[in-house]
């Protein structure tokens, strides 16, 4: 008999007099699939996840084929992999509510995340009751396009995976494919074992462009009636890398600095918001301006190192600055430079070397004078070979 058979069946009624907040106009569906009635007090990040494939911003190739998987009715295991806040986990979510429709979905997903014990034993039980389960009608109640035939489970962060768990999944995923599709992701797949990458089809999911970040930012800005600068939205998407999380969490936090208070401290609705500036997106990161930035690479080209060494401690403890911010900042200024190719080589191997070296724990005050030292050294080299 094979394994198919001897699954235990599920009932596919729905739960009745259930409100999603995806049924609810204007409102957003947070991330767990359960009912919502926070409104406003949600997150951005949450309350404006995308809803459907299509709002997802970014990575249409990955979402052309995905949909063509989708409409061949012939999904296969996926990996999802790449920098956080890259879209993994709301495509993923979105293609459930594609699949099976918000009412199912509940009934159809089991999202297990990093906060959730993931041990072998969650693998044996939790993972293999739900995938060892199977619907009694094929399809989805209430809904006749001849998709979701099977359960979807989603292991977000699973490069946190013991190694026990991930080779008990390997079989569970073999054994019970013709009922469950699973959906890993991971931040990096060398924390993933080769058993389970070979049986998934992968999808790199690169940091957004600029452009596509920006298409999200301004529906949140239109939505909520943010007064923010050009140039702040600018920054904000520069800063951001990538990172369509960073991006909203940072602009709420601008939003909620600019509401004016009372005397009582609470926020005044009868004064208008005060504007989100350039600065006051570098202030929330706590990034270095870039006036600061150039500030200290004239400094370093043009003055002697006691100098240049005494205007980098001096900027840093005004503005509250790490050396890791600042290293990463310079480093682009003088990328943009025309200098020979002797000292650039200089430049950004003694500029990485002190970036390791703080990243390992190294001294801050020590590794400025580093920086300091690297900087006029290819100072030197550049006039040696003039």
């Amino acid at each position: 008999m094979s394994d198919v058979e001897d699954m235990d069946i599920d009932s596919v009624d729905a739960p009745a007099a259930v409100t999603f907040s995806s049924d609810l106009k204007g409102k957003k569906m947070s991330k767990a699939n359960l009912p919502v009635s926070a409104g406003d007090t949600l997150p951005w990040v949450e309350k404006y996840r995308p809803d459907t494939l299509s709002d997802v911003s970014g990575h249409e190739d990955i979402l052309q084929t995905i949909n063509r998987f989708v409409s061949s009715n012939r999904l296969p295991h996926l990996l999802f992999y790449g920098p956080p806040g890259t879209g993994k986990t709301s495509t993923i979510l979105a293609l459930a509510r594609h699949i099976y429709g918000a009412k199912n979905v509940r009934q159809q997903v089991l999202e297990l995340n990093a906060s959730d014990d993931r041990g072998i034993d969650v693998v044996r039980e939790q993972i293999k009751t739900f995938a060892s389960t199977r619907q009694i009608f094929g399809g989805v109640a209430g809904k006749n396009d001849g998709l979701g035939n099977f359960k979807l489970i989603i292991l977000d962060e699973a490069d946190a995976m013991t190694s026990a768990a991930q080779n008990a999944l390997r079989r569970i995923m073999e054994k019970y494919t013709a009922n469950t599709r699973f959906c890993i992701i991971a931040n990096y797949t060398h924390k993933l074992s080769a058993a389970l990458l070979s049986r998934c089809t992968r999808f790199r999911f690169s940091p957004l462009p600029v452009e596509a970040l920006r298409r999200r930012v301004d529906v949140v800005i239109e939505h909520e009636g943010v007064k923010i600068t050009p140039g702040a939205v600018d920054a904000l998407l520069k800063l951001s890398r990538g990172d369509m999380r960073r991006s909203l969490n940072v602009l709420q936090a601008c939003f909620a600095s600019s509401t004016p208070l009372d005397d009582a401290g609470r926020p005044d609705t009868t004064k208008e918001r005060e504007e989100i500036t350039e600065s006051a997106i570098y202030d929330c990161i706590a990034a270095p301006h870039p006036e600061d930035i150039l500030m200290i690479m004239e400094t370093l080209l043009k003055s002697d190192i006691t100098t240049s060494l005494r205007a980098i401690n001096e900027i840093k403890t005004r503005k509250g600055l790490a050396l890791a911010d600042i290293l990463a900042a310079l480093s682009e200024e003088l990328c943009r430079i025309e200098v020979p190719k002797q000292t650039r080589v200089l430049w950004m191997e003694g500029l990485a070397e002190i970036e390791w070296r703080v990243g390992s724990g190294g001294g801050e005050m020590v590794q400025t004078g580093g920086l300091a030292g690297v900087v006029r050294k290819g100072v030197a080299v550049m006039g040696n070979t003039a």
